[in-house]
């Protein structure tokens, strides 16, 4: 057989396979569960929070400086592939440059330029959702083995106190129960791994919030790490003994949505799922009354409380 009659017979596996993985590849696609209207999203849900939106554009900004970037490496490589392949007919081996220093240079320069680009959006963006204004509502949400529990920190009728002075909240710094309202009873609920919502049916206790109103949430965890997640929040945070993370959201979509764990907090940590009902601002009223009808005044244990170095470091970052 001829060199030639050998070049093509080795080449067709080669086709083959290349036409197998480019059909993989479409039917990987296409079978994804994904519409023309999720793809601007690229795989993140869609936003139900008025802060949301920002993690949203941060998030697509990313994927379309990556691509920018992929593609110019991939024309960089297909470019090399094509135009400096091995010739057929010649051995010998091509020129050899050691150094480049234009090139080095640009590709010091550039990853440097991409990863500040990055990394200004980010910490603008970081800013901004983590900000802490004046709230209309507080939340206390409890983390523990395995499950959750949540502190309605509010004027309730039916409910007598004051948070600000109440010791189920001693983990809770004196700077953040200082935006308490003054004489907040309040109300609680809490939850354990076999607690279902009792509308849908879906496992773990329910968080209710108001639509258009301002909730400020309180972390607090009574054992070990856990962390807060709100998946259409497109937003989650630690749950850390003996320290207190603070965020803030505004609701902009009434319905329940899922949360779960994002954190590995033990044998259970699977069962750990919570639901949030986000429903009208009279509704949520009532469901308060609702708690403190059925006696589930004044609040559960927050957790852990914060150690002296803890408190002093949080005062000096003020």
């Amino acid at each position: 057989m001829s060199p030639n009659g050998s070049d093509r017979s080795s080449r067709r596996p080669m086709r083959r396979k290349l036409l197998q993985v480019l059909t993989a590849g479409v039917v990987l696609a296409t079978a994804s569960g994904c519409t023309y209207k999720d793809f601007p999203r690229l795989g993140m849900p869609t936003p139900v929070t008025e802060e949301a939106p920002r993690i949203l554009s941060l998030w697509q900004g990313s994927w379309a400086a990556a691509l920018v970037t992929g593609v110019l490496v991939w024309g960089l490589i297909i470019w090399s592939i094509v135009f400096h392949r091995r010739s057929r007919t010649k051995v010998e081996v091509p020129p050899q440059t050691r150094y480049n220093m234009p090139i080095e240079a640009l590709y010091t320069v550039v990853p440097l330029i991409i990863v500040s680009v990055l990394f200004y959006f980010t910490a603008r963006d970081e800013t901004k959702i983590l900000a802490l204004s004046k709230p209309a509502h507080t939340v206390n949400v409890v983390g523990y083995q395995w499950s959750w529990g949540y502190n309605y920190v509010e004027n309730v009728e039916g409910s007598e106190g004051d948070a600000k002075t109440n010791k189920e909240l001693n983990a809770i710094p004196d700077k953040f129960r200082a935006d308490f309202p003054a004489n907040a009873g309040g109300v609680w609920d809490a939850g354990i791994p076999g607690t279902r919502n009792p509308q849908t049916g879906n496992p773990g206790p329910t968080l209710w919030l108001p639509k258009g109103e301002k909730v400020r949430f309180i972390l607090t965890s009574r054992d070990v790490i856990h962390s807060f997640w709100v998946v259409p929040f497109l937003f989650k945070q630690d749950v850390i003994p003996g320290h207190t993370n603070v965020f803030e959201v505004t609701p902009s979509q009434e319905g329940t949505f899922l949360g779960k764990c994002a954190e590995l907090c033990g044998v259970d940590h699977s069962r750990m799922l919570f639901n949030v009902k986000v429903v009208s601002p009279e509704r949520y009223q009532q469901h308060l009354k609702e708690l403190a009808e059925k006696g589930q005044t004044g609040y559960i244990p927050s957790g852990i409380e914060q150690t002296d170095p803890a408190r002093n470091a949080e005062k000096n970052q003020l």
